[in-house]
């Protein structure tokens, strides 16, 4: 959640393509299709798709992916290259990437559209050049709809035709003043058709109040249309049986769940690692089939980041890893390893 990060933002966020700078890129040309190399995630599971509760593959076998987050990409831009997500596909055995595109501030990209869709690109390209997943996040706490469709329909128009894209149009609305079928179930719908215009198939995981926790509430009043699920965040430290049980009763009722951004540590990403509570989650998350990824790769001197200040944007040795990085990239590996990646 990074509740920090939602009362530092609050101040300066913008309200409409007015405050975005004085004009926004020219559409570009589509990415070519290339080949995923053998042998990789994309490769063997192609295109996903939503079948019930789960997330499945171009067969109908359900799929776990497990991966990291990068950390806010105006605040760890040296982190968004082809070189971090090499080493992460290559060393650390993820099968995902989640590019968190900062929608919060006046150094995102409400102010600064063209580089932040240049950041999304490069992640992008280079998850296809590995063959993994890689979700494209609009990282912000509040609405902000007009830049939220302009950027998610230039990466659909760009994208959209890769069987690697998954959309996350809205990291994590707030909790106070916010509703599910009032506020952001309207946002959704229209960012879900201005994706729809250019990527017919492809996966959208929505996000709900208090921080994308109200699963069960979401389910209650679901949003129409195929291969949409919803994501739930957590924070180990914090969240426990009560979030579990709104992620049962939200898969219950036939959502299909991803978990596209948690912590092993508290919601403020700091505090000390729960090993004991992490452990509960990835058991339920690997238990019911829900994808999950990591907070994150950043260098920021607090207990979710991965890196250790400083750390270089690639060939991370144990000493460039935080505790909680030597955590993560051991337990991505093993259950990845495991499943045959």
């Amino acid at each position: 959640m990074k509740a920090i990060w939602a009362a530092a933002a609050l101040a300066v966020m913008s309200l409409g393509l007015s405050g975005c700078a004085s004009t926004l890129p020219d559409p570009g040309a589509a990415a070519p299709v290339a080949a995923a190399p053998v042998g990789s995630p994309v490769a063997r599971h192609g295109a996903l798709s939503i079948a019930g509760n789960r997330v499945v593959d171009a067969s109908g076998q359900p799929v776990t992916l497990r991966g990291m987050s990068l950390f806010w990409s105006q605040w760890a831009p040296q982190y968004y290259t082809a070189q971090t997500v090499d080493w992460l596909a290559q060393d650390w055995k993820v099968t995902v990437v989640r590019a968190a595109i900062a929608a919060e501030g006046n150094d995102s990209a409400l102010f600064h559209m063209e580089r932040e869709l240049a950041k999304a690109s490069v992640v992008i390209e280079a998850a296809v050049a590995n063959g993994i997943y890689v979700v494209v996040d609009w990282h912000a706490h509040r609405n902000h709809p007009e830049h939220a469709e302009y950027f998610l329909s230039e990466i659909a128009r760009r994208y959209g035709h890769l069987p690697n894209l998954i959309y996350e149009p809205f990291n994590e609305p707030l909790r106070e003043g916010v509703d599910w079928s009032r506020d952001v179930k309207p946002y959704h719908e229209r960012m879900i058709a201005a994706i729809r215009a250019h990527d017919p198939d492809n996966l959208i995981i929505v996000g709900s109040p208090s921080w994308s926790q109200d699963v069960d509430i979401a389910a209650a009043d679901p949003l129409a249309g195929e291969n949409i699920g919803y994501t739930l965040h957590y924070y180990a430290a914090t969240h426990k049986d009560g979030l579990r049980a709104k992620g049962d009763a939200a898969l219950a009722a036939g959502l299909a769940l991803m978990v596209t951004e948690f912590g092993i540590v508290e919601a403020t990403g700091n505090g000390p690692i729960d090993r004991e509570s992490s452990d509960a989650w990835w058991d339920w998350a690997e238990a019911n089939g829900v994808s999950w990824m990591a907070w994150s790769i950043g260098d920021r001197d607090e207990t979710s980041a991965a890196l250790v200040p400083g750390a270089p944007v690639a060939g991370w040795r144990e000493e460039h890893l935080t505790e909680g990085g030597r955590i993560l990239r051991d337990r991505i590996r093993t259950a990845n390893i495991a499943d045959g990646y």
